[in-house]
């Protein structure tokens, strides 16, 4: 075990306790009592502390107990913890392994503590030793300790507030901690809710040690407990909870019993109320206390909390059951201080006694402590979740803390500052009218930044919180000394010293780390000499004002304190002074510096979060102030060298990935703004980069871009024009510029031709300070900007006035200045020289040097040394204030090394050759090898080129990459040159050509000259040294490994590296092409040795100006920078913003485009899927269609089967009673027994005897069939039923056919009933109530088919059984020839219906009801399945005016008749259609009705055929009708015409209505003299007669079709008709 294992094992013993009884006091008297105590009395009676007697544990031996008191005496001792208990040393402690959690690894800490445990120890541990989060919230859970069953929306809103409470603010939620009532429902919300963060999981459990189930498994010092939460259910113990993090298992010494936690919970959360919710913070932790359901004891509980000081808010959760519920109604119906009514509360009480079973005076005393609670009903908060008003439940029991604490404003601020819930202090706190105490709101500020709250600090923001208000130098130094330890590695490195313990970084240290972290140039505003100056002097006042205070507390030891003030290690630690109220603005005249009261905004704000590490308030910060686009360059450059310091740093590997993520993080921003910048107005986009900013050195954002390398910046599009821009200046030139330059260069005249820019054109390219010096732009037509026009105004001011002449003459002087001072033209013309210079050193070289220089000598010579006055001078000139500085950058730069080599080389050899030789000879090598240097700088000139700048970029790279190749191959070089000089020259004398030869030729043999006579030194009879053939051995191995392996593995690096910058080089070109332009923006124009003339104009422009009083502007007239006043630098900003926030609402365009992409890639997807979906539904109906047809061919089989079964039985019967059951069962009919009943009239039905009113034919049935026995069982039920409808029907017959039908009805009662008794056999008892639908052999089939395949017919044929009645068509049988007659079918057909929700509009009429059915299976296609259908019945009011016409089935009745008037229309529509002329095209028809006897409650039914399309009604039964537009229409209503006509006025069809040429519920009408009347009603109850036929003769008007058809006018029929 470790050191810190064994000090925190010591630490929870020597704390930590646990309680042990010791006296045995016995609970109960029982009547077996002896002296001594016997092993019975040991086994039965129990100690109050719920132990038996073996169960203790004795602190010395067991002495004579007597378990009665002697006679004459009482026991009088009582139990109690102090007295019969002792404490000793917790055993118990170490991690719970939950073994049934097998979805998630639970594991929990625990310790066993005795009940008057101290809470500071019980804290302690839960901090130090447990590591748990300090709590900002304490969420104490009350309520039922049984299992109970939370309502749905209840159970979701508690578990869910709950956890995300908890989990959003980091709060620790205190239970019970068992495995039953509330705490059971608290694990499940940790469960779903609480994620996988062990950290984050602060729910401690507060649990009676003895009641726990398997509690002493638990015993071990600092062990991993495997622990299963499934308890015995015979166990009155309970269980630990899986999802808790922690458990304090409460210790009083007693065995099964509850409440003794209380008491120390209560105890502990109080001492955690006390303890600071932040360290920064003076807020204590907050408390709210959640009751969900509970017992009596839970209003005891809430009255102590809500009564105690301060108050304890209660949330309860409403409709979660007894306590809970009691506290909302009585807190509902107290509302507004009102009074309950007397029924009120006795009903309460009722319910009181009810919910907790309790006595009345229970009840009463119960009531009286909720009324207690009442009084404090501004701390008890009631969530309903079933209200739609309530708000979320975690945002509601945040407010509950908050408001229910009755703290102040500031202290409410504080706490959801802690909590990180800026939507909650947006809407509870920072309201309107709201006080607030001085310096609040800035503290709150300060906090936040501290703390890292963005959301607060854009809160505070948005409410007024003004930048430049709230830092001052104290606030800015507390906040960046806050806990940062990187920080203070990077003030070391820029210090170059070890920081002292406790030391407090200054704003000066500051800004040298952030001066050490941009380099260059660069130079904060936090170093600059009236900063510092500033800085000492409030440093000064500040400990004066220590000193003050301290000696009016102690005037006595003034001297001491004096010494102890100055002291510099004091004025370190005495920074409480400073900081104890760094919340109030100093008033002090003596510090009220200007430049600390304007210096600090955003920006130093956004550098703070950037050293600090705080990305996410980086980016917050940088989005408010101005200068957007430089802050984003800064923190790129910021990040950037921080990671690169991290990586030199060993100690802080891990952030250095996070430092470059967020570089390039801020590097992209900057890209993106300044594209959006370019996008909206190239020019003022330009002007960003290179207007100057005074906020960071001076620098434009250009420069910062440089020094930062960021090289996607700097190869902008923006970027690149703006450079484009520099590099050809007021040239106007775009193609052959090459030419035109050299030629005007040659022939100066020519630059009059040339062609230049406008004002306009050049108003964003910035001033050179050559330019500004010179005051130039005064002659310009547009004025320049501020900065250069007062320059140029003070010169005008101080010359006079200008005559005319020398006006007229300055546009060409202009015109030529802006030509040699153009970049471009400066390059040429430096060039041009530097080649010329080239040539004459070459001569110079090549010939003989003589004694004294020639003039081509003194020419080089002139030319080096004015080279080196310019590098003088552009060191001078550089941006950096201290010459260490200024020659540290200038160093850095390659080329600068190589001249200064190359100049100082050149210097050496000058010197040398004004001496004779060797010294001349001397001075002329070092020409030689001085002018490579030289032609070298060549390079440099290249790479200005477009072509030839990418291949130096690529050449650079490979030169600096190929170090470590070329140091492995010089060792391999060494290791073989040194052993094979060693070998062959054994007896070498010490010299300095040992070095050469040990390289000179192994180095040749790189390059392939391997020496072939030297390879054997024993060739040619030469000596031979000792071991000389190891040489060629040695040789070969050389040549392999580097000419070979080495050179190749050259070769690919090359190689790997030209195709790595092939893609990169163009844009390394662009970043590099910006430092070749401003090496020829700032150079003069007149080349060496003429550069002289200019670096003497530049001296005295220098002196005329401090002449004159004016010193130059230092770090603002150097460099390339855009000057602007103050109106444009404002709009610049403001353009600035704007593109900030455009960039912005691209952004989130953006990202609404991409989730609605993501939408529509969704919708596509899942409409592929619904297509699928389709295809395969289609392929299911197929195959379920298939097996279908399947099932039937196997079912026929099973049927042939049955009845070769039946026929041999039959054959082997051997007695007559056999034979008989045999005959019954094949149940042959007699065909002479067949009569036609009930019949319907015909079409040439002329007399009343042909129209008798029709009875019913007997049902009979096959038993032989495969029908299924249902089916025939309602088929009996529909015989007994029409046989029924017989006897009330009214015929007119005979008694002769009367008695006929009676024998047959008997007959065939006989025939199905003893079908019924064959059917009724035991072998298909068993299955019958399996497949209703199916016969005993189709059940078989059915279930050997549902073990082979996944199909169930039953599941196909969905809704209720029917039988299907039709008519059918025979000719009479007096006549053959006679016309067919319509009779009803002897057997009903089975079919399934199912009934389906009519969406096309209701199908009911005037009469009837409709539904529209659809046919899952029917028996001989009756109906064809999988078609719909539409059954109409008869309203009831209908039947009931009808009922005393038929009484016994007057439903039946009525479709009867239905039924044969549609047959009546439909056959007259068939004659119709035979003989009408045949030029007539619409064939209209009447559609097929059948009857329907509904199964379920014994319906009868007509059923016809759904029509889908326009349903049309083209007249009525009272004779009224459309007028017609189309040919069918003229049809149809010339049918009706007919109809009367070709009837001989008997009938007339009427209410004629369809779809298209599909007719169906037509009326036909009769008179009643033809009817016989309403007893012997033929047709339907719509059968209005004479009225009707004589509205439609008065209505109907003859058309086109009647004309056609030889019908008379509508005159002659109603003139014949009277």
């Amino acid at each position: 075990m470790s050191f810190t294992g064994k000090s925190r094992k010591s630490w929870i013993e020597e704390t930590l306790f646990k309680r042990e009884c010791v006296r045995f006091i016995p609970s109960s008297w029982d009547q077996h009592r002896c002296v001594p105590v016997c092993q019975i009395c040991q086994n039965l009676i129990r100690c109050y502390c719920g132990r038996l007697v073996g169960e203790h544990s004795w602190q010395e031996p067991v002495p004579p107990l007597s378990f009665y008191a002697a006679s004459g005496q009482e026991m009088e001792e009582d139990w109690s913890i102090e007295v019969h208990t002792r404490a000793s040393p917790t055993n118990a402690y170490g991690t719970i392994d939950f073994e049934d959690t097998a979805t998630r690894v639970c594991r929990a800490k625990y310790v066993r503590v005795a009940v008057d445990s101290k809470p500071e120890a019980l804290l302690q541990l839960m901090l130090r030793e447990w590591q748990m989060e300090r709590p900002k919230l304490l969420l104490t859970v009350q309520g039922g300790t049984e299992n109970f069953v939370l309502p749905p929306k209840v159970m979701q809103a508690f578990s869910k507030g709950l956890i995300t409470a908890a989990l959003s603010t980091g709060g620790w939620i205190l239970t019970d901690g068992i495995n039953t009532g509330v705490s059971k429902y608290v694990g499940e919300a940790v469960k779903v809710f609480g994620g996988h963060d062990l950290r984050k999981r602060n729910t401690v459990g507060i649990t009676p040690w003895g009641v726990i189930d398997n509690n002493m498994d638990l015993i071990g010092r600092d062990v991993f407990k495997p622990y299963q939460p499934l308890g015995n259910p015979l166990s009155k113990r309970v269980c630990l909870n899986g999802f808790h993090s922690h458990f304090l298992l409460v210790d009083d010494g007693t065995l099964g019993k509850y409440g003794c936690q209380q008491g120390l919970r209560r105890k502990l959360e109080k001492h955690i109320q006390q303890q600071k919710i932040h360290p920064r913070l003076n807020q204590r932790v907050p408390m709210v206390c959640v009751v969900v359901e509970g017992g009596p004891s839970i209003a005891f509980t809430v009255l102590d909390y809500v009564s105690s000081a301060p108050p304890v808010p209660v949330f309860v959760f409403e409709g979660s059951g007894r306590a809970a519920d009691l506290l909302s109604f009585l807190h509902k119906q107290t509302a507004n201080d009102r009074q309950l009514d007397a029924d009120i509360i006795e009903n309460f009480l009722t319910r009181i006694g009810d919910e907790f079973g309790v006595e009345r005076t229970e009840a009463i005393r119960l009531y009286s402590v909720l009324q207690q609670c009442m009084e404090h009903r501004e701390s008890i908060t009631i969530f309903d979740s079933e209200s739609d008003d309530q708000m979320a439940p975690d945002a509601a029991i945040l407010s509950t803390t908050l408001k229910g604490t009755k703290a102040s404003p500031a202290e409410q601020l504080n706490m959801a500052l802690a909590w990180d819930q800026a939507d909650i202090a947006q809407k509870d706190i920072l309201v309107y009218g709201q006080h607030w105490p001085v310096g609040s709101l800035e503290k709150a500020m300060l906090d936040a930044l501290v703390l890292d709250r963005v959301s607060f600090v854009k809160m505070l923001i948005d409410n007024g919180m003004t930048m430049s208000h709230f830092l001052t130098v104290e606030r800015l130094e507390d906040l960046y000394n806050t806990t940062q330890r990187f920080l203070q590695h990077l003030v070391e490195d820029a210090k170059q010293t070890s920081l002292p313990a406790g030391y407090r970084l200054s704003l000066i240290d500051v800004g040298l780390v952030i001066e050490y972290l941009i380099g260059g140039a660069y130079r904060s505003s936090y170093t600059r000499k009236h900063f510092r100056a500033a800085y000492s002097r409030m440093q000064d006042n500040v400990s004066m004002d220590i000193y003050s205070l301290m000696f009016s507390i102690h005037p006595v030891k003034k001297k001491k304190k004096v010494q102890i003030c100055s002291n510099y290690g004091l004025r370190q630690d005495l920074q409480f002074f400073r900081t104890a109220q760094p919340y109030k603005r100093k008033v002090d005249s003596s510090l009220g510096d200007a430049s600390l009261q304007v210096l600090f905004n955003f920006n130093d704000l956004f550098v703070w979060a950037v050293l600090q590490q705080r990305q996410q308030m980086a980016l917050f910060l940088w989005q408010h102030g101005e200068e957007a686009l430089a802050r984003a360059i800064v923190g790129c450059k910021l990040y950037r060298s921080m990671a690169f310091e991290a990586r030199l740093s060993s100690m802080y590997d891990n952030i250095a990935e996070k430092f470059k993520a967020d570089s390039l993080e801020f590097g992209k921003l900057a890209v993106d703004v300044l594209d959006c910048a370019f996008r909206q107005n190239g020019q003022m986009a330009m002007k960003l980069l290179t207007s100057e900013m005074e906020a960071w050195s001076h620098f434009t954002c250009l420069q910062l871009a440089v020094s930062s390398c960021h090289r996607p910046f700097v190869s902008h599009s923006c970027t690149q024009t703006l450079l484009t821009d520099l590099w050809t200046g007021p040239l106007n030139m775009r193609k052959n510029s090459f030419m035109k330059i050299i030629l005007s260069l040659l022939l100066p005249p020519a630059i009059l031709l040339l062609e230049f820019k406008s004002e306009a054109e050049m108003c964003h390219v910035p001033q050179t300070h050559e330019a500004m010096l010179f005051g130039l732009d005064s002659v310009k037509s547009t004025p320049a900007p501020q900065a250069t026009a007062d320059l140029v105004n003070h010169h005008d001011a101080e010359r006079g006035s200008v005559s005319n002449v020398t006006v007229q003459w300055l546009p060409w002087i202009t015109r030529i200045y802006d030509f040699y001072t153009a970049p471009v033209v400066k390059f040429w013309f430096h060039t041009m020289s530097y080649l010329c210079f080239l040539m004459l050193f070459s001569f110079v070289v090549l010939v003989k040097m003589e004694n004294r220089p020639s003039i081509q000598e003194w020419l080089v010579i002139f030319y080096i040394v004015s080279t080196a006055v310019e590098k003088t001078r552009e060191v001078l000139m550089s941006e950096p204030r201290k010459l260490r500085q200024k020659l540290k950058i200038w160093f850095s730069e390659y080329w600068n090394i190589s001249d200064f080599v190359a100049i100082l080389l050149f210097l050496v050899g000058f010197a040398l050759r004004w001496h004779s030789d060797p010294y001349r000879t001397a001075g002329r090598i070092a020409y030689c090898l001085d002018i490579i240097f030289w032609f070298i700088r060549v390079l440099d000139l290249l790479a200005v080129n477009q072509h030839a700048g990418p291949y130096l970029t690529i050449i650079t790279k490979m030169t600096s990459n190929m170090f470590f190749i070329v140091v492995m191959m010089a060792i391999v070089l060494l290791s073989f040159g040194v052993s094979r000089k060693a070998i062959l020259s054994p007896d070498e004398e010490p010299s300095w050509s040992l070095a050469r030869d040990i390289v000179f030729q192994p180095y040749w043999m790189i390059f392939g000259e391997v020496y072939a006579g030297e390879i054997d030194p024993c060739a040619g009879g030469n000596s031979c040294p000792p071991a000389s053939f190891l040489t060629s051995f040695l040789q070969a191995v050389y040549m392999f490994v580097q000419y070979i392996i080495m050179v190749n593995v050259l070769i690919a690096f090359f190689n790997n590296i030209y195709f790595d910058m092939a893609s990169t080089s163009n844009k390394l070109w662009k970043y590099n092409r910006y430092r070749y332009i401003m090496t020829y923006q700032e150079r003069p124009w007149l080349p060496p040795p003429l550069i002289l003339l200019s670096h003497m104009a530049l001296a005295l422009r220098c002196i005329y100006w401090k002449l004159l009083g004016n010193t130059e502007p230092g770090e603002r007239g150097s460099g390339l920078k855009l000057h602007l006043g103050h109106e444009d630098r404002k709009k610049l900003h403001e353009f600035e913003k704007k593109c900030v926030e455009v960039y912005f609402h691209e952004k989130n365009r953006d990202v609404q485009s991409n989730q609605i992409k993501k939408i529509r890639a969704i919708a596509e997807r899942a409409e592929e899927m619904s297509v699928m979906v389709g295809e395969i539904s289609e392929k299911v109906n197929c195959i379920q269609h298939s097996l279908s047809e399947l099932d039937c061919q196997m079912g026929q089989l099973q049927d042939l089967s049955a009845l070769a079964v039946d026929t041999l039985t039959l054959l082997t019967a051997s007695d007559s009673l056999q034979k008989e059951e045999a005959r019954l069962a094949q149940c042959r009919i007699n065909p002479t027994l067949q009569h036609v009943l009930p019949h319907s009239w015909t079409l040439p039905h002329r007399s009343n005897t042909d129209c008798d009113v029709p009875s019913f034919r007997r049902l009979n049935t096959k038993s032989c069939k495969s029908t299924p026995p249902s089916l025939l069982k309602g088929s009996v039920a529909a015989t007994s039923r029409v046989a029924s409808v017989e006897r009330h029907m009214g015929s007119k017959g005979s008694k002769e056919a009367k008695h006929k039908d009676t024998e047959r009805k008997e007959e065939t009662t006989t025939e199905v009933s003893t079908g019924s008794i064959k059917f009724k056999s035991p072998s298909f008892q068993s299955s019958e109530n399996l497949y209703p639908h199916y016969s005993a052999t189709e059940r078989n089939n059915l279930m050997r088919l549902a073990q082979t395949i996944p199909f169930t017919p039953v599941s196909i044929f969905g809704g209720e059984e029917v039988s299907i009645y039709t008519l059918e068509e025979a000719p009479c049988d007096a006549d053959a020839d006679s016309p067919s007659a319509s009779f009803w079918s002897s057997k009903g057909l089975s079919a399934i219906l199912q009934p389906l929700s009519s969406e096309e509009g209701s199908l009911d009429g005037g009469l009837r009801q409709g539904c529209r059915m659809l046919c899952t299976w029917a028996e001989q296609d009756v109906l064809k399945p999988g078609l719909i259908y539409v059954a109409k019945a008869f309203k009831s009011e209908v039947v009931h005016v009808w009922q005393k016409h038929f009484p016994g089935s007057t439903a039946l009745q009525l479709c009867l008749r239905e039924i044969q008037q549609q047959r009546a229309a439909q056959k007259m529509m068939q004659v119709f259609n035979q003989i009408k002329p045949h030029d007539m095209h619409p064939t209209p028809r009447f559609l097929d009705v059948s009857l329907v006897l509904w199964h379920s409650n014994g319906q009868w039914l007509t059923i016809e055929r759904n029509m889908t399309g326009d349903f049309r009604k083209y007249n009525n039964n009272t004779g009224e009708e459309i007028t017609p537009c189309s040919s069918l229409e003229d049809m149809l209503l010339a049918f009706s015409h007919w109809t009367y006509e070709h009837s001989c006025k008997e009938l007339l069809v009427l209410d004629i209505q369809g779809v298209g040429e599909e007719l169906t519920d037509p009326t036909v009408i009769m008179a009643d003299d033809q009817s016989g009347g309403k007893g012997d009603l033929l047709f339907g109850p719509d059968n209005l007669g004479v009225a009707a036929i004589n509205g439609f003769l008065q209505k109907h008007t003859c058309n086109l079709c009647c004309h056609r058809l030889g019908l008379k006018g509508q005159t002659y029929f109603f003139m014949k008709c009277f």
